[in-house]
């Protein structure tokens, strides 16, 4: 009696072990962030569990939990432009996994998803849109090179409902041989631009002395025709002291100087 006794109460206790266990295996919890893929028997389910407690039926049922908040990834990637200029460098991407693709996610992807498509996708993508683009197109359509890798890099995750948050260029850099060139460039273009506007004011120049040259000779010519006999007599009366004679000439021509001083009085009267 006393062992069936002992028997009934290591049963009850085996069941309630049993009970609590079942029960364990029964609850799951997603955390913030996550979502849960449900699987039976290992076979993926178009059930998504959200955040909170759920249940699930103990050795059918499986629940992958698959993080869908913003996911950094760092890439280096080494590229080669149209004309053939190496370009290396390193981008950042931050992308995340909608909620409603996580089951289609893991059911491609399984957990290696960042190593699987998203790694690989980025150099493969950045090396396709960089050999559109020439070195010095690079440097000077950055932000178009940018935009157009990010699309490529979204084209190809957005199918399995990926999507990228944000895309940097962090690093960017060319050969050493290519950045002198670029510098020995520029500074023949600074020369050839200071050389066109020192050869403008040398022509400016030029032309303000032909001008004030015109202006002289004009106002020599406008002096020259404003002179006559009696200007000059005039200018000679000033100056005289009062001491020539009266006749005044050479053995050819003779004037009388008394008339002309008499005529030029009456026309200042």
């Amino acid at each position: 009696m006393k062992e069936k006794k002992i028997f009934k109460t290591i049963l009850i206790a085996a069941i309630i072990i049993v009970v609590l266990v079942i029960g364990a295996l029964s609850i799951v919890i997603i955390p913030a962030g996550h979502t849960g893929v449900v699987t039976n028997f290992g076979a993926v389910s178009d059930s998504v569990l959200q955040e909170g407690l759920h249940f699930k039926v103990p050795f059918v049922q499986n629940v992958v939990k698959v993080d869908n908040r913003v996911t950094k990834v760092e890439v280096p990637f080494t590229s080669a432009s149209r004309d053939l200029q190496t370009v290396e460098g390193s981008v950042s991407v931050n992308y995340r996994i909608s909620p409603d693709s996580s089951a289609l996610v893991y059911q491609n992807f399984g957990r290696s998803v960042e190593d699987t498509l998203v790694i690989p996708a980025i150099p493969e993508c950045i090396k396709a849109v960089m050999a559109q683009y020439s070195a010095e197109e690079l440097i000077t359509k950055r932000q178009n090179v940018s935009e157009e890798i990010k699309t490529a890099i979204s084209e190809k995750i957005d199918s399995y409902g990926m999507y990228i948050e944000v895309f940097n260029m962090t690093d960017f850099n060319f050969s050493e041989e290519f950045n002198a060139a670029i510098e020995a460039k520029q500074t023949a273009q600074q020369n050839a631009l200071k050389a066109e506007q020192d050869l403008e004011r040398i022509k400016v120049e030029a032309e303000q002395k032909v001008e004030e040259a015109k202006a002289e000779a004009e106002a020599y010519k406008l002096k020259n025709a404003q002179i006559t006999d009696k200007t000059l007599l005039n200018d000679w009366i000033e100056k005289w002291d009062g001491k020539l004679p009266q006749v005044s000439g050479d053995g050819t021509y003779m004037f009388d100087i008394s008339k002309l001083l008499e005529e030029a009085a009456k026309e200042t009267e």
